[in-house]
């Protein structure tokens, strides 16, 4: 079982915008990028325009358990930002869920076995 770390840093997350690549669907947008450590980085973030704390604060949530309960399917070494968009808003686990890892196969690290 994989332990991942979360990313908190700016700097951090700016080089990762800058230099990752990123894919996105109608809930979502991932951007990925190597970090040459055998564990991955998470960061999430849920912008005002979603809603107030308490919305911002239940999609993180969502989207935490989502990679917690399918880390070990996706590919270690990386670090993850995950943005909520403004249509995850009043959506499911299970939908948020699907979202997440409809974006890791389209970045090619999600692999179910």
């Amino acid at each position: 079982m994989k332990f991942s770390e979360s990313l908190k840093k700016n700097k951090d997350f700016q080089d990762i915008y800058k230099c990752g690549k990123s894919y996105a669907n109608k809930y979502l947008v991932m951007y990925i990028k190597e970090n040459n450590l055998k564990k991955n980085r998470l960061g999430i973030s849920v912008s005002k325009k979603v809603g107030n704390s308490v919305v911002r604060h239940r999609i993180t949530r969502l989207i935490r358990e989502s990679y917690r309960l399918q880390e070990e399917h996706f590919r270690g070494g990386l670090d993850m930002i995950v943005l909520a968009r403004v249509s995850a808003k009043d959506r499911t686990y299970h939908e948020i869920e699907s979202a997440l890892i409809h974006l890791g196969k389209l970045h090619d690290i999600y692999c179910p076995v």
